[in-house]
């Protein structure tokens, strides 16, 4: 049998929804949260492993918040655990090498043209740009730098000196709204009740302790590094961060403490019925070297591939299919009925 290229996530559509309030206190950036800035922003939930909660969880805690004002994007972290080092220190390297915490992107939820900045304990940097996921055929443009960035770190413990009292270490991240904006086509940054899909990740390696220096667990058998653990705020059902489609939702709110009530539209949850069948489309693909015009087909692949606990139907919708010798459109009415809801070979969503 022919591999499969995109797995269908173990997951379904369920990510978390965040109220990003408006900062109201002065800020100061030195990597702390326990400040005045951040009294008024909530935490996310506990981070999870990448593959969803039926695996096991995460040994060290890890949640982040959020606020922003008219500028800028305000990220903190805080990531428990006594395990604290960091080697790589020359911005754009391979940070997750190290353990790391990583913020991921998409300004308009059609996972494309989305962006990736990885931190290690150090401070070492390093952003991306890319213009599709990996999966899509695209790569990262390690060339493209977040023009304002501001980050800092703390460490409450000692850094590589595993028998000091290490307790945690957490991150702010200071994101102008301008670095994010340019592919938007009214390049702005957001306004009170839209929203951004954002993810975040945890990179922790398992680590024994020789000569008083932290090194990477390795297999017996073959002296290979172990694979690193990856946790997450939004859960994508595979070992791999780069599913948009899975990322929560950061609604931007006033400065109000109370979390509202803020609801996924329903057009996102139309597109999640499109994203299935591009899952089925790329699998029938790979199984027949070519696409299918027949809904019944890819549903078919759905009932067969897609993992026991994810959603394996797909809404009774009035679905069109288009296909050419090499690409396709799959798209269904809007929830108002006005416009439609696409979605393409190449993985990008849309409304129009």
């Amino acid at each position: 049998m022919n591999p499969i290229r995109i797995p269908i996530p173990a997951v379904d559509f369920n990510p978390p929804v965040y109220p990003c309030h408006r900062a109201a206190k002065p800020f100061l950036l030195d990597g702390r949260l326990d400040k005045p800035f951040w009294e008024d922003a909530p935490f996310t939930s506990a981070f999870l492993d990448i593959e969803g909660e039926h695996m096991p969880s995460p040994r060290f805690p890890t949640r982040a918040k959020m606020l922003w004002d008219d500028e800028n994007l305000y990220i903190g972290a805080q990531l428990d655990g006594n395990e604290i080092w960091g080697y790589v220190d020359k911005r754009d390297d391979i940070i997750f090498q190290d353990n790391d915490f990583e913020i991921f992107i998409d300004p308009d939820s059609d996972t494309q043209q989305y962006y990736e900045f990885e931190m290690n304990v150090l401070n070492t940097l390093w952003d991306l740009f890319l213009p599709a996921a990996y999966r899509d055929n695209g790569s990262g443009l390690s060339g493209y730098d977040i023009h304002g960035l501001r980050t800092a770190v703390f460490v409450d413990g000692t850094v590589n000196q595993p028998s000091a009292a290490n307790r945690s270490w957490s991150v702010e991240v200071v994101i102008p709204f301008a670095a994010l904006t340019e592919c938007l086509p009214q390049k702005r940054s957001p306004k009170e009740g839209e929203y951004y899909r954002i993810n975040f990740s945890r990179v922790q390696w398992k680590t024994d302790v020789k000569d008083d220096r932290y090194q990477k667990r390795t297999d017996p058998s073959t002296g290979q590094f172990l694979p690193e653990d990856n946790w997450v705020w939004a859960p994508t059902g595979v070992i791999n961060i780069h599913y948009p489609e899975l990322w929560a939702f950061v609604f931007f709110t006033g400065m109000e403490k109370e979390s509202s009530s803020w609801a996924i539209l329903e057009d996102e949850y139309r597109k999640w019925e499109l994203r299935k069948l591009y899952y089925a489309q790329q699998i029938f693909l790979d199984l027949n070297g070519q696409y299918s015009r027949n809904l019944e087909e890819l549903t078919d692949i759905l009932e067969k591939y897609a993992p026991s606990n994810a959603n394996r139907r797909v809404k009774p919708l009035p679905y069109r299919i288009e296909t050419t010798s090499h690409t396709f459109e799959i798209s269904c009415p809007s929830s108002d009925g006005n416009k439609e809801v696409l979605i393409y070979s190449n993985g990008k969503t849309e409304v129009r």
